[in-house]
């Protein structure tokens, strides 16, 4: 059996695994079937919760140093008019903050020093297409595009919400359904423009408007009806930019920067979860395990937990020999609850905000909103779900004495 973790996926999720397992002594190969990390219309949102486990183990401020928007009070421009509704400046972590951090600049940081351990290895331009398995019917190894087969002491299916990897594995998933697709788009911001004059999410009876700051151009979203975009596009680009100005007009100077649709991106959302993330010699963590809707914009930060988790509950067994199969589901058993509460709360946004919203019927601002912004104590309790979530994890996992 080869001695060799194979991480399939270079998102948020495989990386921050194959850092954590690297830095314990665990030989790790992650594979990312792209040639780098520069694909756009990724989540940006890194929550406190995620800082803070970089913080724990001593390279926050280094991240830091990476280009980002830092946003502590989250505001939203409902039926014309700015409500404050969640602030996380009280919060009992280091960076009190959401970094609006392009997710290329967070893999490649994560690579970086992931490469500082020699018992780590990425590669790149490298698909994985299956699984192999012994006789015995347990996953030992990966086959790629290249028609090449990688053996592996334990696969770590980390490649997202369309996983090739746990369809191979036939693991459960149940389908929660969503409500909703999005378009994401780019706008870029005029010269002496305050980026603040728009505000993060606008909602009115057209629709609603997401406007993410990344410096020089807002990475915007548009929430359409789920397989809502053919109507979209045969009205036209021109109907198209209209409706997106009617909703949050200070994107009105750069709405010209939308030629066609080719600068438009369909993301179809998707809300579910594995009813089992394991099966022997393979795991699935992050958006393969669950896959999260874009509101409050914490899939970043829940796929990362799960590295965490992983890590904490693995790295030191298999740094010592031991066999993973006994200890992967307990993977699950730690993030079940996190994984689901946070997806409950993401169907009842879906029910009471998200579907009104898309059928028109938002005609008066919800009596919660208004208490969040007349009381500012109130907005610590949506501050303190969307930063720090529910089971935060710390870092366990060990830093081998040779690393030390």
């Amino acid at each position: 059996m080869s001695d060799r973790v194979i991480i399939v996926g270079g998102g948020p999720a495989g990386m921050v695994a194959g850092l954590l397992f690297a830095r314990a002594g665990v030989r790790v190969t992650v594979l990312e079937k792209h040639k780098d990390f520069l694909r756009d219309f990724r989540g940006d949102t890194v929550h406190p919760s995620t800082l803070e486990l970089f913080n724990d183990i001593g390279l926050l401020e280094e991240l830091l140093k990476e280009p980002h928007a830092a946003i502590d009070t989250m505001t939203l421009n409902l039926l014309g008019q700015q409500y404050t509704i969640a602030t996380m400046t009280h919060l009992p972590v280091a960076a009190r903050f959401v970094a609006m951090m392009p997710q290329w600049d967070l893999l490649d940081f994560v690579a970086g020093q992931g490469r500082r351990y020699p018992t780590f290895e990425l590669r790149m331009s490298t698909e994985a297409t299956g699984l192999t398995y012994d006789d015995g019917g347990r996953v030992n190894g990966v086959t790629l595009a290249s028609g090449e087969t990688l053996p592996a002491r334990l696969v770590i299916a980390a490649d997202g919400r369309r996983s090739i990897l746990r369809d191979a594995a036939e693991l459960p998933l149940e389908d929660l359904g969503a409500p909703m697709d999005v378009l994401w788009f780019r706008i870029p911001v005029p010269a002496g423009m305050d980026m603040s004059e728009v505000a993060l999410g606008t909602i009115d009876k057209g629709g609603m408007v997401v406007a993410i700051p990344r410096g020089d151009y807002w990475q915007c979203a548009r929430i359409i009806e789920k397989g809502g975009f053919a109507p979209i596009e045969a009205r036209g680009i021109a109907a198209f930019r209209d409706e997106i100005v009617a909703i949050a007009p200070g994107l009105a100077a750069g709405i010209g920067a939308i030629e066609s649709f080719d600068d438009v991106k369909l993301l179809s959302v998707a809300l579910d979860r594995l009813t089992r993330w394991s099966r022997p010699g393979l795991l699935a963590i992050g958006d393969a395990a669950h896959a999260m809707s874009p509101v409050g914009g914490v899939g970043i930060n829940l796929a990362v937990q799960d590295a965490v988790a992983a890590a904490n509950i693995l790295a030191a067994p298999l740094a010592a020999g031991a066999g993973p199969d006994p200890l992967l589901a307990k993977v699950q058993e730690r993030r079940w609850t996190p994984t689901t509460r946070m997806q409950g709360l993401q169907r009842f946004a879906h029910r009471n905000i998200i579907e009104p919203m898309l059928r028109g019927e938002i005609t008066r601002v919800p009596l919660a909103v208004r208490l969040l912004d007349r009381i500012p104590f109130l907005r610590r309790i949506p501050g303190r779900v969307l930063g720090l979530g529910f089971g935060r994890q710390h870092v366990q996992s060990p830093l081998a004495k040779e690393f030390s």
